[in-house]
């Protein structure tokens, strides 16, 4: 849902006395628009009130969203998440159980935006719990980087700050770098000039000659005598078909056709064994 901020108002703001004080300065009250919506049928008149109601809580959503900033995605697109989770919320809130509408609202948000990093932003595949873990110990770092940016939190700094065990501390740390995969472009480190490409290796298909050398081997010692010397010949000393039919005491077709009926022997042997 994209919204025109520029024309956001709040239905009533807090006196300057209580704004001074409020933890939140831009929670406005909506109470009594939620009642009428509750009483309203749906048409003109109903949306007219939700829309107002939407609009009077966008600066909390922009709010939540700065929560999450710094997390390699856009504002902009988690202020979307966010309105989302706004619009849900005003849908299933319902005054008559006498919680305030804040305290339904804002974990509604927090939520859609944690969905949103847990879903749509992994690199790799990483289950659910150390996605929350990652999730706690990136809040304590942030945390206790502000209140000292001069060095690196430990695992057990880390792991106090967020309540966890300093081998959960330490979990949710590594998850990190499933979190965004490194570009192959990106340089090398250690290794001036260079990118991750130019370390990969590529495929070695001499692996698959490996595994086929190692079938054959039972196969060829099933083999007659002659028929071994002969591929022995071929194969491994390169000799031509006559000079193999000198070498064995054969004619140069025989040689040929004890080829060709050795090589689908020893084919259909490799092919049974898969």
């Amino acid at each position: 849902m994209r919204t025109d901020r520029d024309s956001r108002e709040p239905l009533q703001s807090r006196s300057p006395r209580k704004r001074a004080h409020a933890r939140h300065d831009d929670t406005p009250d909506t109470a009594s628009a939620f009642r009428r919506l509750t009483r309203l049928p749906d048409g003109p008149e109903r949306s007219a009130v939700r829309e107002e109601i939407i609009r009077a809580w966008i600066p909390v959503a922009e709010r939540v969203t700065r929560r999450f900033r710094h997390r390699g995605e856009s504002g902009e697109d988690l202020f979307q998440v966010a309105a989302l989770g706004l619009v849900k919320a005003v849908d299933h809130y319902d005054p008559e159980r006498g919680h305030a509408f804040a305290s339904f609202a804002i974990p509604t948000m927090v939520g859609e935006l944690k969905r949103h990093f847990r879903d749509h932003l992994w690199s790799l595949h990483v289950p659910r719990r150390f996605q929350e873990l990652h999730t706690k110990t990136y809040l304590a770092i942030v945390e206790l980087d502000q209140a000292d940016p001069s060095r690196t939190p430990t695992p057990g700094e880390v792991a106090e700050q967020a309540g966890l065990t300093e081998s959960e501390a330490a979990a949710g740390m590594a998850a990190h770098d499933a979190y965004r995969a490194a570009s192959l472009d990106a340089p090398t480190p250690g290794i001036a000039g260079s990118s991750l490409t130019d370390v990969l290796g590529d495929d070695d298909h001499a692996f698959d000659l490996v595994v086929d050398r190692e079938s054959l081997k039972p196969l060829l010692a099933d083999l007659p005598e002659r028929q071994q010397r002969i591929l022995y010949l071929r194969f491994f000393r390169e000799l031509t078909q006559s000079q193999i039919a000198e070498a064995v005491g054969v004619s140069q077709m025989q040689v040929s056709r004890l080829l060709r009926s050795t090589c689908a022997q020893l084919r259909r042997g490799l092919l049974a064994g898969v």
